[in-house]
């Protein structure tokens, strides 16, 4: 039997998240740690949390009590966004050893060689603003497709968003530190790179001091041999520039493949969102991107149920997304945070019509979705395969992959496509 302490992590939330607790994970396993799966029995549970919806906080806390029905002598660690914003509130729920805030969760293994269980929950946090370093990170061997943070925190004050009290000031890794980890991920077999970040398209100024925009970023990637594909996780449309969207069309390696929050299609409540747009640039956008790239899928974020969102605004916001060329929508409930303007905002949504109007949308994407697929059966498209296997009792194990323009691709399971581009006859 090992004699190793053993870890084990969940990750709540966005692909940024995933990112960096791969790299704790990395971290650890550099101390010594042994990496055990969540379900199973660990000496040390690590929970990455969100906190963009209450859902998100609701998660945290039932994992918690999970944790100690099944082993209530392991070391319980919170960290994430969650962390960030209510540590105090954490380290009230039973079980919970240590809270890390957003500057001390890459020095977890220096908390956990001080750390007791039985002992009062520790909290080690300071305030957002004296939070201003990059810590690069990226997720590896957890799936084909990598995550790599290239940028953190945010400087907008969209309404009902507490991120910026979460993560801080946007900041960013420097262009030549992402293209050495882009070298380093191709020799480890990376065949994918997602580009992640708070606010990606504001990446720019590094810890020097020295500034480059996300265009510069990209044209950079572009000539690492080895990586086959890029994808850009998600860029506001007021920084997604034309030029991003011209070299993308040309690019063998960028993917035809955009996510681009929109959040309402009515411009008053965008207005009271504090977004840096109006509907009227979205559409723009879209078409430009449709145009250089017919086949290319675009995703969209959208909030329901926002303060003051009459039937109207909603109508306004089903007929604009309907009316557009994309391709699936990302649908969230509005949800009330704690010291965010929104909540000063009246009158607001009852919750039973947020729901109705986010399952309306959902239903709307779902068509898009399969609008968009079958606008492409017939064609022939690299898709890349993943590892992960998905089995049932009565069929062959199964693979999935995604092809260039995010179709997704499910065929009986063959090893020799793990991770590798095929060409595939949708």
């Amino acid at each position: 039997m090992s004699d190793k302490r053993t870890v084990a992590f969940h990750t709540l939330g966005c692909k940024l998240n995933f990112s960096e607790t791969s790299t704790l994970s990395r971290l650890l396993e550099t101390e010594g740690f042994e990496k055990k799966d969540f379900e199973d029995r660990a000496d040390v549970y690590v929970i990455n949390t969100c906190s963009v919806t209450d859902n998100a906080d609701k998660e945290c806390r039932q994992l918690v009590r999970r944790i100690q029905r099944k082993a209530p002598e392991s070391l319980v660690v919170i960290t994430g966004c969650y962390a960030q914003l209510k540590p105090e509130e954490i380290a009230g729920i039973p079980g919970v050893d240590l809270v890390l805030g957003a500057a001390e969760k890459f020095n977890i293994a220096q908390h956990l060689r001080e750390l007791t269980k039985g002992d009062s929950a520790r909290i080690c946090s300071c305030d957002i603003e004296e939070v201003s370093g990059f810590n690069a990170s990226y997720s590896l061997g957890d799936r084909t497709r990598t995550f790599l943070k290239v940028q953190d925190g945010c400087d907008y004050t969209c309404s009902f968003c507490t991120i910026p009290k979460a993560r801080g000031h946007s900041r960013s890794d420097s262009v030549s530190n992402v293209v050495a980890t882009a070298h380093r991920l191709a020799a480890e077999g990376a065949r994918e790179i997602v580009l992640t970040g708070i606010n990606l398209g504001d990446f720019g100024r590094d810890a020097s001091g020295r500034f480059a925009a996300f265009y510069d970023l990209i044209t950079a990637l572009d000539d690492v041999p080895g990586i086959d594909r890029y994808r850009i996780s998600s860029i506001e449309p007021n920084l997604l520039s034309d030029d991003i969207i011209r070299f993308v069309s040309g690019s063998r390696k960028f993917m035809p493949h955009f996510h681009i929050p929109l959040q309402s299609g009515s411009n008053r409540i965008l207005g009271l969102m504090r977004r840096r747009y109006r509907r009227e640039l979205y559409a723009e956008r879209v078409a430009l991107i449709k145009e250089l790239m017919p086949h290319c899928a675009i995703g969209v974020d959208v909030i329901v149920g926002f303060p003051t969102e009459t039937d109207a605004d909603f109508r306004e916001t089903f007929d604009f997304l309907h009316s557009l060329d994309v391709s699936y929508l990302h649908v969230f409930t509005y949800s009330e945070r704690d010291d965010t303007h929104a909540l000063t905002l009246k009158p607001v949504v009852p919750i039973s019509v947020r729901h109705e109007r986010n399952k309306t949308l959902r239903n709307l994407s779902f068509m898009k979705l399969q609008a968009f697929t079958r606008a492409h059966e017939g064609e022939t498209r690299p898709v890349l395969f993943e590892a992960r296997t998905h089995t049932s009792a009565d069929g062959p194990a199964m693979m999935e992959g995604y092809s260039d323009n995010y179709i997704k691709v499910t065929t009986p399971y063959r090893a020799e496509w793990v991770n590798q581009v095929v060409d595939w006859r949708l």
